[in-house]
């Protein structure tokens, strides 16, 4: 049997999710949403917006308990939102001290809204793909700033169409 050279695989990162979570409605009472499946978002969704969204805004919690708000850039790899800041800016300390935070996109119109906790990334495989991906939407390398990159996977995304919003509004439990 003739023996196969193995080949070198190029690293990608993946901006296509990789799991397909169930979309239901969100509990919203008194904002009219449908009750039956029709309208509900695919995953698929989300990761076309998160990719086609430049700049982000993350909310943390500050530890006298008050929320803080600052946008940021970011990446959708692997099902999850990847970003990096200053360890000792205010961001970074709110997350060190408590790491649930929340990621919206900047376009209202087609907002996702991503619940979860965001966690340091050390993998150096993870980190590379993270880093492609910045490169090839910022043309900038996130690693060249000597900070930390998190990944932010989320617990709950929401996501909604404005002009259709009681049908499309959709919610994801991962």
């Amino acid at each position: 049997m003739p023996t196969r050279t193995p080949t070198k695989r190029k690293l990608s990162a993946k901006t296509t999710p990789t799991s397909k979570p169930k979309a239901g409605r969100p509990f919203a009472p008194g904002y009219g949403l449908a009750e039956d499946e029709k309208g509900l978002l695919p995953w698929t969704w989300v990761a076309k917006q998160m990719n086609a969204c430049r700049t982000f805004w993350v909310a943390t919690i500050h530890p006298a308990n008050r929320p803080h708000v600052m946008p940021v850039w970011g990446v959708w790899v692997d099902d999850a939102f990847h970003f990096s800041t200053g360890r000792k800016s205010r961001k970074g300390r709110n997350i060190a001290a408590n790491p649930a935070c929340t990621i919206t996109n900047d376009h209202g119109e087609d907002a996702v809204i991503v619940e979860g906790s965001a966690q340091e990334v050390k993998d150096q495989a993870k980190l590379e793909l993270v880093a492609a991906a910045y490169k090839k939407k910022y043309k900038m390398d996130p690693r060249s700033m000597g900070e930390p990159i998190f990944a932010v996977r989320p617990r709950i995304v929401f996501g909604f169409v404005e002009k259709s919003f009681p049908k499309s509004a959709t919610r994801w439990k991962l």
